[in-house]
């Protein structure tokens, strides 16, 4: 059987990094590039138009950057998940992106292999953290969230179950391959991951994740 190619929408206001990831997510890799966008504020008419299965977006471009730009996805009917393509000198902008709606970051200086497994985890409907972003998110997530919201006794809510769906989930696994993980269903996933959103207070996957590095759910290394 075929897999299904992925459908990547490219936004980044420099022609050669939009160059470099068009070359890394080729046919060959099972992607194909079916628009590439050199501003924000042209994102949301290229996604309406080629229904992408994964959009990777840069945070600083001129006129609208990409936390306003993905913002603007989540209003959309049926919105892709977004892919952040990120440098060192973003912290502030980090977890600006996650509430917008972001599902991963990935290093713009990230290997080829790291950069079409984030992409592929993203596009599964998985999150993706890159290693080398964890410990400045995690950072980032301190310094922005209440420390009510913090609180670890929130885990304490979680069923033995929902706490292995946000194990598991923290890894980067998509709910089919958590059901296969835990052998249940994925309706049932489903509904352990809308559960433990409302017990942890976290409205999507890369908060709960990143609420489960902060807790001690898992390791950024390990």
């Amino acid at each position: 059987m075929i897999a299904a190619v992925i459908r990547v929408v490219l936004v980044d206001d420099q022609d050669i990094v939009r160059n470099g990831l068009a070359r890394i997510l080729g046919p060959e890799d099972g992607f194909e590039v079916v628009a590439e966008c050199a501003d924000g504020d042209e994102v949301e008419e290229a996604v309406t138009r080629t229904r992408p299965d994964v959009v990777l977006m840069d945070l600083r471009m001129r006129r609208v950057d990409g936390i306003t730009a993905t913002r603007a996805l989540a209003t959309l009917e049926h919105p892709p998940p977004v892919l952040v393509v990120t440098t060192f000198d973003e912290d502030e902008l980090l977890w600006g992106a996650i509430q917008a709606g972001a599902a991963g970051f990935v290093l713009k200086d990230s290997p080829a292999g790291g950069l079409i497994a984030a992409a592929r985890a993203v596009a599964g409907g998985g999150a993706w953290f890159d290693p080398g972003v964890t410990p400045r998110l995690l950072h980032a997530y301190r310094q922005s969230v209440a420390p009510a919201a913090r609180e670890r006794r929130r885990l304490d809510g979680l069923t033995e179950r929902e706490y292995d769906v946000l194990r598991l989930m923290a890894r980067g696994a998509t709910n089919a391959e958590i059901a296969a993980s835990l052998y249940l269903s994925e309706t049932t996933v489903k509904t352990h991951v809308g559960n433990l959103f409302a017990k942890l207070g976290v409205r999507d996957r890369a908060a709960a994740i990143v609420f489960a590095f902060d807790h001690g759910v898992v390791s950024a290394g390990g």
